[in-house]
């Protein structure tokens, strides 16, 4: 399992618990992140293998991932789970995620310098092997370079027009699109740590 997946090793330990339980419902696990705070939130990122997860499905995967962390939890303190899709700009932590969104803007940060930087911005250009390749605006010419995706610690899509307009075709595509649900996000007032939104369903563990 990839580190942009799974960053710390509690992380990985509860990537093993709720993976099957996320698998076995037929979505992916795309990341998952247990942040500190006053009370602990353990943060899943899930996605249907050709996308368009909406928020029925996060109701479901949470209930799947609620029963299994029961049976077997290594976080003691009480927290919060939140299951809720990738999103728009959304983070890119598996291979194929750097192929299927090729043609796409992208922020990739890696652990070490390569060539004395760490932040990298360009165009996605799908993947050769284990490495990613971006195009970079580096001068009058556009570089495209390869990076290994082991090096790569951080690594999301950017918020563009060309990037909306695809994830609302494939939205409606899958029949996952909802007006109604834009509506909500417009005119629903929060609620707190309760508060369910279109795409996320978040509900406290004890």
């Amino acid at each position: 399992m990839s580190d942009l997946i799974a960053k710390t090793a509690i992380d990985r330990r509860l990537a093993e618990i709720v993976t099957p339980a996320i698998e076995g419902l037929g979505f992916e696990l795309v990341r998952i992140r247990l942040m500190g705070g006053k009370t602990r939130t353990l943060q899943i990122m899930a996605d249907r293998p050709e996308g368009g997860i909406i928020v029925e499905d996060c109701a479901k995967i949470s209930t799947a991932v609620s029963v299994a962390l029961d049976v077997e939890d290594p976080v003691e303190d009480q927290y919060i789970l939140e299951v809720s899709s990738p999103g728009i700009d959304r983070p890119l932590t598996r291979l194929k995620d750097f192929e299927m969104w090729k043609g796409y803007e992208a922020r990739i940060e890696t652990t070490e310098l390569i060539d004395g930087r760490r932040r990298f911005k360009g165009l996605l250009q799908g993947v050769e092997g284990e490495e990613v390749l971006i195009e970079l605006e580096e001068g009058p010419e556009a570089v495209t370079i390869g990076l290994q995706f082991e090096w790569l610690s951080d690594a999301k899509l950017v918020l563009t027009d060309d990037l909306i307009a695809e994830m609302l075709k494939q939205r409606k595509a899958s029949g996952s699109f909802d007006e109604a649900d834009f509506d909500e996000i417009e005119t629903s007032e929060g609620d707190g740590d309760e508060a369910v939104t279109p795409e996320s369903n978040t509900t406290t563990k004890h």
